[in-house]
């Protein structure tokens, strides 16, 4: 692999000489609230600071709720057509897009993600604002004309409430957009509490769509501690609806604590999602494909491809023609147009994954590429690791790593690949190699997985919805199933006419 050292006048141009300070946006103002202390964020590519955030507490989240919870009950939001909320999604979009450079720059320093990635994902979400805005227009209920000529029956959908929205730190604008314009678009007010490590776009963004024309209090920004603010955004009993994205054990904790009010939710969790691959594959675009899979985001990615599921008599060319596509990523300094894969996020996430790669050596996986830690003299870069003999029992090929780890098993045949894909706690995603339209098809159908992919992985746009099966979450996001996610139905009977007595004159 190619190790990219940062160039001294991209690094003198892009990084700040002072790190950005931000307030809470609560109620249409900025505000420290009632934080008493800050957390200062380092670039994890650079180790100089970058961002600085108020610790949010528990009085801030009364006063946003509050907030959301008049804005709801009593501003023009939830009341309006849908097509002056469209108007304010495609605004805030057009925003976006003007300055999408200082979101992206900001997206790299703060997640140590590839400068080139961060623009393209920063793009990616003005086009899901844009297509949600069309959702807000098109979203609708539903008539029954065929009940008699006494009886009319209508469905109506109608915006759920104040929306807690909980949202990670691998993908914190993209994975933003996937929620937070769906949820505008049905009519719902927001409690928003990004992660206290990737914290800038979302408040970036609550200032764009204050420019855009959104009325005070639709959308509310917390800062801090995931542990006190997430716990209680998910408990409080005036929020109806909590959006989690992020790990299948803290999804756990947000479904116990959404208990007290019986709150709806909306979870998109973990995931050890399998390419499979058969014999009849084209194994130099299947093999592309999950490099790609395994390194994106320096696999810090839920719908990764982390199991190698291959057809034995491919086994071995599809593994040398993996690691020599390996050996060939730019790995290395963010601020660098051509690097492929940054810098892990977090120090205390590297030492995860990189007990993960030890926990696969004592376990009895072969390493056949990767597995050390990139020397350098700042940030935290990680070889793409692959693991062969990897038997599914393995805690390896079992527990989510979120990290550019990959395991391979072998399978036999179709009933042993389908299987060894569904041996899992999760079903979040999937991708199936094979030129043949039968055997694509069947193994689309018996993967239990929210998302497919067939000869390609994690593709696509805003119109399909995305969401897990089993442990992976509950409901959909994005597509017209994102904004109907958050609304309630509400079935009406109108008599028409002269109702017949029950009790007789």
């Amino acid at each position: 692999m190619l190790f990219v050292k940062n160039n001294d006048n991209t690094q003198r141009l892009a990084l700040p000489a002072q790190p950005r300070q931000f307030e809470m946006f609560i109620d249409g103002q900025w505000t420290r609230g009632a934080a008493l202390k800050q957390v200062t964020r380092s670039s994890p590519a650079h180790q100089v600071p970058v961002s600085v955030y108020q610790s949010g507490t528990l009085d801030d989240v009364e006063q946003a709720v509050a907030a959301a919870r008049r804005a709801f009950d009593h501003g023009p939001w939830a009341k309006s057509g849908g097509a002056y909320r469209a108007g304010v999604l495609l605004r805030t979009a057009e925003l976006i897009r003007q300055h999408s450079e200082a979101l992206a720059l900001c997206e790299t320093l703060e997640t140590g993600k590839p400068i080139s990635q961060s623009r393209g994902e920063v793009l990616g979400a003005a086009d899901i604002w844009e297509y949600a805005a069309g959702q807000a227009r098109a979203l609708h209920g539903d008539a029954f004309n065929n009940l008699g000529d006494s009886l009319l029956g209508l469905v109506t959908r109608e915006p759920v409430g104040v929306v807690g929205l909980i949202t990670p730190w691998n993908f914190p604008f993209f994975i933003l957009a996937e929620r937070l314009p769906f949820i505008l678009a049905s009519g719902c007010t927001v409690v928003a509490k990004p992660s206290e490590l990737t914290s800038g776009t979302t408040l970036m963004l609550a200032e764009l769509m204050q420019e855009a024309g959104l009325p005070q209090g639709v959308l509310n920004v917390l800062t801090g501690s995931g542990s006190l603010l997430g716990q209680a955004i998910s408990e409080h009993a005036e929020i109806d609806m909590v959006s989690f994205t992020g790990s299948t054990e803290v999804g756990r904790l947000t479904m116990a604590a959404a208990a007290g009010n019986m709150k709806k939710l909306g979870l998109e969790l973990g995931g050890k999602n399998p390419q499979v691959v058969f014999a009849d594959a084209d194994l130099d675009a299947a093999a592309d494909a999950i490099v790609f899979g395994i390194c994106f985001n320096a696999g810090q990615c839920c719908v990764s491809g982390s199991r190698l599921l291959v057809e034995r008599s491919v086994e071995q060319a599809l593994t040398e023609k993996v690691c020599a596509l390996i050996g060939k990523v730019r790995i290395g300094e963010p601020l660098e147009e051509g690097t492929q894969v940054g810098s892990i996020t977090e120090a205390r996430h590297l030492e995860r994954v990189l007990g993960y790669i030890e926990q696969g050596r004592r376990e009895g996986a072969r390493v056949v590429c990767g597995g050390q830690r990139i020397e350098s003299a700042t940030g935290m870069y990680l070889q793409p690791t692959v693991f062969a003999d990897v038997t599914p029992q393995m805690v390896i090929a079992r527990e989510e790593i979120f990290g550019p780890v990959l395991t391979i098993t072998a399978f036999d045949d179709f009933e042993h690949a389908m299987a060894l894909a569904n041996d899992t706690p999760f079903g979040l995603a999937a991708s199936i190699w094979s030129r043949d339209l039968q055997t694509a098809l069947q193994a689309m159908r018996q993967i239990k997985a929210g998302r497919v992919w067939v000869n390609t992985t994690i593709a696509g746009g805003p119109e399909l919805p995305s969401g897990g099966f089993k442990q992976s979450g509950i409901g959909r996001e994005t597509g017209r199933y994102g904004v109907e996610e958050y609304t309630e139905l509400k079935s009406v009977h109108v008599q028409m006419g002269a109702r017949t007595p029950w009790v007789n004159a």
